[in-house]
């Protein structure tokens, strides 16, 4: 095994940003160093700090519960009663509320802003603490009033409006389970999530604006009930103003109870005391094969996690503003709502991502004067393909970080934000998932931001990489996996009585060790390179190659709009290695760019990786949040059942159908 030297490293990965001496003074991580110090745990800097959390979990969970002083009605009996994965034991005896920790800032500032929505043409709107307070307590008396107590299911067909938050908080108020889908869905991908775990209220929105168009959504609700037969009562956020209703002919329905005056009315605050474990809300894998699995979140994991991660890791607190562009489906939704666990506010937006302009999101940033900004690295990718230079135009002076996560972030990009966005920026791209609702490993305030890099496991976090004999490894591509839990770890799997799903999932590949399903190669200095699913990786001959190490080189060729890759193993042993290209407008994917993007795997990366074939696509099979549907292609190709795809996960069907029929067509000629 050979390993790098610090000179090798920072060739490859250039430092891009660093923090000085008042920075890293100034940080609450700094700030919760000095507190265990004086508890006599002194660690120092952030490698020695983390290794502490990891090799004593209970007392590094122990000391996030008491320094950020958890509102609990019952404290625990202990910290970590069973290590066993799954099946570890947290905090047993403690009885707590996410909502109530949440909305601490409600009780401590009231006055001040908690949340502003932000639409393509429609006013901005603000809510104080106070209000969305408020407003959590009207609906949650009213869901009692309608019968929803601990355990029931409330599901939300909902934009990313301040309304989703309140309908999020006061569910989790009642100790009912939230699920949510963002607006865009069809009646069968919300079939897909919500009819197995039966909700007995369902939340929807009358219309929403996208893309200069107004999009009703009331005559969707007898389709969604009738999908959804165990929904009792339906909650309409009534958000379009009176004139636009007229406009396009909505009528409200009778047989609904209307968001705006169910919050008109008054309550006092009142949050359920629940297990430390009792169910918070319900996510779902991608679903690209069979319906998507519900992933269950606990209260009390949720909310130590939202504590560490949003305090320690992102800096933020009551002065910090933070602006995600997420849609309400992706789990970055859920990660922006927690930033208001460190007293952050946040900003919301539930209109197209470049109306108006191609850097539409940035512009909201400087707009709202956010100091935080989330995205997936393919917004990034698209602004900066868009030739658009945000320093010349916006005023992001008040930004102080950056939080990438969805896909690796291209060398290219991570330049493009420190030349054309701010030189002054923390950027994290950090790398986690729905199945534990935030980053395994990334940033934090203490070290330097390099070219490629995630700075290192988060704390409490015990990620390592593992060849396929269970052996750790450095400097070479390896199987990503966390050795130890993380109280953030799902509780279950919606309908898996018996855990064999959620076993699966995770456990099977290295027993009691949680394999995630990504390829990363770990350096000594404990930083982290992602290279893609390892489910959906490259291996020509045995050498392992992540997807996105080839389709990033690919991408930045010109006349190259998108790209994907897929390594298929067929039944006759032989290895399958189509690359699909979407060229850029004008364009066509003729000898010239075919020779080309050759040319660039060949010098980029390997000739070892070279495709078969070169075709042409209209258009790449995504997620709902953007991610490329690699593994449902290349069980396609290796002949998997086209009815077991599901289409609803798909941010356009058509796309699929395409790769079917180019499946088929492959399969028949091989036979």
């Amino acid at each position: 095994m050979s390993h790098r030297t610090e000179a090798e490293q920072a060739i490859e990965h250039p430092l891009l940003w660093s923090p000085d001496a008042d920075i890293v003074k100034n940080s609450q991580m700094h700030r919760f160093q000095r507190w265990l110090s004086e508890r006599g745990i002194r660690t120092n800097g952030y490698r020695e700090l983390q290794a502490w959390s990891v090799e004593d979990l209970s007392g590094f969970w122990s000391a996030v519960w008491d320094y950020f002083e958890v509102e609990a009605d019952a404290q625990p009996t202990a910290i970590l009663e069973s290590t066993d994965m799954p099946g570890a034991a947290w905090f047993p005896g403690a009885r707590l509320n996410y909502a109530q920790n949440l909305l601490r800032s409600a009780r401590e500032r009231p006055d001040d802003i908690a949340v502003i929505g932000t639409h393509e043409s429609s006013p901005d709107t603000s809510w104080t603490w106070g209000q969305l307070a408020a407003r959590t307590a009207a609906l949650a008396a009213h869901l009692r009033e309608l019968g929803v107590g601990p355990g029931d299911r409330v599901a939300a067909v909902l934009p990313h409006i301040p309304e989703t938050v309140a309908a999020l908080l006061a569910t989790a108020s009642v100790g009912a389970i939230w699920s949510v889908v963002n607006t865009d869905f069809g009646v069968p991908g919300v079939a897909d999530r919500f009819a197995q775990i039966e909700p007995k209220v369902l939340f929807t929105v009358d219309g929403y604006e996208f893309n200069g168009k107004v999009h009703e959504r009331v005559s969707a609700i007898p389709a969604l009930r009738d999908a959804l037969p165990t929904v009792d009562h339906v909650i309409l956020v009534d958000q379009l103003p009176a004139d636009t209703r007229r406009e396009h002919d909505i009528e409200l329905p009778q047989t609904v109870s209307l968001f705006s005056r169910i919050t008109a009315t008054e309550s006092e605050p009142r949050y359920e005391q629940v297990d430390f474990d009792h169910p918070l809300w319900i996510l779902y894998s991608s679903g690209t094969t069979g319906k998507p699995k519900g992933i269950v979140h606990g209260h009390g994991g949720i909310t130590l996690e939202a504590l560490k991660a949003n305090h320690l890791h992102y800096d933020l607190d009551s002065s910090s503003r933070a602006y995600f562009a997420v849609s309400t489906t992706w789990v970055v939704w859920n990660l922006v709502v927690n930033t208001m666990m460190a007293g952050s506010s946040m900003v919301t937006y539930d209109g197209a991502p470049t109306f108006a302009t191609k850097d539409r999101h940035l512009a909201i940033v400087a707009e709202q004067k956010a100091t935080f900004f989330g995205t997936g690295a393919a917004v990034l990718t698209m602004i900066e393909r868009a030739g658009v230079n945000p320093r010349t135009h916006l005023d992001l002076s008040r930004l102080r970080a950056v939080f990438v996560t969805g896909s690796p972030l291209p060398d290219t990009t991570w330049e493009w934000i420190y030349r054309e966005i701010s030189p002054e920026v923390r950027v994290g791209s950090d790398s986690g998932g729905t199945d534990v609702a935030t980053a395994f490993i990334g940033s934090n305030p203490l070290q330097p931001v390099r070219r490629g890099l995630l700075m290192g496991s988060y704390l409490g976090v015990a990620s390592e990489s593992w060849d396929e004999d269970g052996t750790r490894v450095f400097d070479e591509v390896g199987e990503f996996v966390v050795t130890k839990p993380m109280p953030s770890m799902p509780l279950f799997f919606w309908g898996d009585s018996e855990g064999t799903k959620y076993h699966e999932a995770y456990f099977d590949h290295f027993p009691g060790v949680w394999r995630h399903g990504d390829w990363v190669t770990e350096h000594e200095d404990g930083s982290f390179v992602i290279h893609g699913r390892s489910d959906s990786t490259i291996n020509r001959g045995g050498i392992r190659m992540g997807s996105a190490d080839i389709t990033r080189v690919v991408d930045h060729v010109d006349g190259v709009e998108s790209s994907m890759v897929i390594g298929a193993e067929l039944d006759d042993g032989d290895y399958y290695m189509p690359l699909f290209i979407v060229p850029s407008q004008g364009r066509s994917v003729d000898e010239v760019l075919r020779e080309s993007v050759t040319e660039a795997i060949r010098t980029e990366v390997s000739p070892r990786y070279l495709p078969d074939e070169i075709i042409e696509v209209a258009a790449l099979p995504r997620t709902r949040t953007g991610k490329l549907m690699e593994v449902p292609i290349k069980s396609l190709l290796q002949g998997g059942d086209p009815a077991k795809v599901n289409r609803t996960s798909a941010d356009n069907e058509c796309t699929i159908d395409w790769f079917v029929e180019f499946a088929e067509r492959f399969r028949k000629q091989r036979t």
